[in-house]
């Protein structure tokens, strides 16, 4: 997907406590930094903070990240069930002295929308309607 395809949630920047002994951005910041990103687009567009995560998918690191650098994170919606919704996420790296961006890793989040309890319940159909073509 290109960047054109995806919506800009957040932007993040690589700082010395988000380190790891290798010098490099420690892959379980990125991955909170991803579900707190899908978990905002989610919420925006279910029109509840009553979701959930319930799924991510693999996840390969495919650069690392420094100190410095600053993370994009992209997000689009690929499936919408009954109460549940699929986002692809992307993170880039972006380097401020080339204008560069590049994959860092990609991962789908599924999130489910729940009752006061935690028992899932329909996400209204007034949102699910908006994605039916995503579902055929």
């Amino acid at each position: 997907m290109t960047n054109k395809d995806m919506l800009l949630i957040t932007q993040k920047i690589a700082m010395t406590r988000d380190l790891g002994v290798h010098g490099n951005l420690f892959g379980g910041n990125m991955l909170s930094w991803i579900d707190e990103a899908a978990g905002l687009m989610a919420t925006k567009i279910c029109r509840t903070t009553n979701m959930v995560t319930v799924k991510m998918e693999e996840v390969n690191f495919k650069r690392p990240v420094k100190m410095g650098f600053s993370i994009s994170i992209y997000g689009k919606v690929v499936k919408m069930g009954t109460s549940s919704i699929t986002l692809y996420m992307e993170a880039r790296k972006h380097n401020v002295y080339s204008g560069e961006e590049t994959l860092v890793t990609s991962t789908k989040i599924v999130f489910v929308r729940i009752d006061e309890v935690g028992d899932p319940i329909p996400i209204t159909e007034e949102i699910r309607k908006n994605y039916l073509h995503l579902n055929e």
